[in-house]
């Protein structure tokens, strides 16, 4: 059978860490999505409060059918009996889940399969708080679908809104624009801004405005289904495009940097002004210190189990708490109900901010980045190497390997769980941790973890080490042994 061939036969609908996700046309269809909205749209009704409106966010990103898939989504609300409110535009998440908020909605639906490859689509899920709905929610939606139900999708006009323009302005009253501008400039920085063709296209250009001329050069901003022919991720393979550019312009004496978003704008990274890559492992450390030095604000850290350690010396050198939460930044929304969160991030881009929306928002951070170069004026890799230097390097690596079917995860993650190696290498392994996947600690800033994702047949191999030589050593050991496993009748 070939590889990539469809399913003859129905697949059950499975929520990974942030909704639900298929291919277009196999799991993700038409029928499918009625059903997954009308069991959310009902949820959201059930647990809401007697003062919400009875209104439902819908949004889209740029996607094959992502607008056509939306319109059935608001005809399911009406179903419910409750009123959709549409985005006119492609829209970045973020901008959903702050206007369920701002405007007392019961959440919001949108459909996007962020940075999945191209033929993906999927469901994303917000609360009425602005964040990611808790598994508890999701758990009570798949039973919603186990049980059925009688209500039929509704058609009619919907009524529209400006989602774009109500998440920028919300943006532009927390962040003296004109003087980051006014300082940027003064450094004679450019700034390329490659949003993958994605719903986040000239959202930094409309932020910065006819003053940004000269200072935002935005690439990949036209529509494109095929995002270029890769899947709209922010990860270092497929960014050669705007690692050329800033490489031709440091080469040429020019002071530059770069600014990536994935394919619906809730996730970003950066390339620094000597080309690097810098993925959260790097800009999340930057962004606590600048917080709690700079900005003098309070609030707990939390990080993900797959991120660096960097983020954690970091802040317990300024005093602040911080909480290891499983992937999926689902985890981390939860926290900011219950208590004062400065900043949140995942290994994956996603980072979120107390003095926000409890959600990822790659242009929020986009402009927190600005706004610490600004107040230091100091490019971003010098500021990073500065860090570095003080607290320890990151070096820092994730391998994906894909899995030929469902037999072979249950074999790996039983054997991981459950005859979990004692070491790797000539190390010991002074600690496992099972919060989210296998993490095998052998030291600070060096451990390795295994963890399966929600969305892909694929099992993500994340490895911190002292240096990029024991990085390799280590990936190398954790291939065999997972090809071991799976060679081991």
């Amino acid at each position: 059978m070939p590889q990539n061939s469809l399913s003859l036969y129905p697949k059950p609908i499975k929520f990974g860490t942030d909704g639900w996700r298929g291919v277009l046309g196999d799991d993700f269809t038409v029928d499918n999505l009625k059903t997954v909205s009308i069991a959310a749209a009902q949820e959201l009704h059930y647990r809401s409060k007697k003062d919400r409106k009875k209104q439902i966010i819908v949004g889209y990103d740029r996607r094959f059918l992502a607008k056509e898939m939306a319109e059935v989504v608001a005809s399911a609300i009406r179903g419910c009996g409750l009123q959709p409110l549409m985005s006119d535009q492609p829209v970045p998440t973020p901008a959903c889940s702050l206007a369920a908020l701002q405007l007392n909605c019961l959440g919001a639906l949108i459909v996007t399969a962020s940075h999945n490859p191209p033929e993906w689509l999927g469901l994303k899920i917000k609360g009425p708080e602005g964040g990611s709905v808790d598994e508890s929610f999701t758990e009570s939606v798949q039973r919603r679908l186990l049980v059925g139900g009688i209500t039929a999708p509704i058609k009619a006009r919907n009524k529209l809104f400006n989602c774009r323009s109500n998440h920028l302005n919300t943006i532009k009253e927390k962040f003296d624009i004109k003087n980051i501008i006014s300082t940027l400039k003064d450094l004679k920085l450019k700034i390329f801004v490659d949003p993958m063709h994605g719903s986040a296209s000239n959202c930094i250009s409309d932020l910065f405005g006819e003053e940004g001329k000269g200072l935002i050069h935005e690439i990949r901003t036209n529509e494109d289904p095929l995002f270029g022919g890769n899947p709209p991720e922010p990860v270092e393979k497929y960014l050669s495009a705007i690692i050329q550019k800033v490489c031709e312009c440091s080469s040429a004496n020019e002071k530059v940097m770069g600014l990536i978003f994935d394919g619906d704008g809730d996730r970003l990274a950066a390339v620094d002004e000597f080309g690097r890559y810098c993925s959260t492992q790097l800009l999340m450390p930057l962004l606590i210190d600048h917080m709690a030095k700079s900005k003098k604000e309070k609030g707990c850290v939390i990080k993900t189990v797959s991120c660096c350690d960097l983020m954690s010396s970091i802040a317990t050198n300024y005093g602040l708490e911080v909480l290891e939460k499983p992937v999926g930044f689902k985890y981390i929304a939860k926290e900011f109900a219950v208590r004062d969160v400065l900043i949140g991030g995942e290994e994956s881009g996603g980072i979120g901010f107390g003095g926000h929306i409890p959600e990822r928002d790659g242009i929020y951070t986009a402009l927190v980045i600005l706004e610490a170069i600004a107040q230091d004026k100091t490019l971003l890799g010098a500021k990073l190497n500065s860090l570095q230097e003080k607290f320890g390097s990151v070096n820092y690596e994730r391998m994906d390997l894909k899995l030929a079917n469902s037999k072979f995860k249950e074999k790996i993650e039983y054997e991981l769980i459950n005859n979990p190696p004692t070491q790797i290498g000539n190390y010991i392994i002074r600690e496992i941790s099972l919060i989210d996947g296998v993490k095998l600690r052998i030291d600070d800033n060096f451990w390795i973890m295994f963890r399966f994702s929600g969305t892909e047949p694929l099992l993500r191999i994340y490895c911190e080490a002292p240096d990029k030589n024991e990085i390799k050593k280590s990936l190398l050991w954790a291939e065999e042994y997972i090809l071991n496993i799976q060679n081991h009748e």
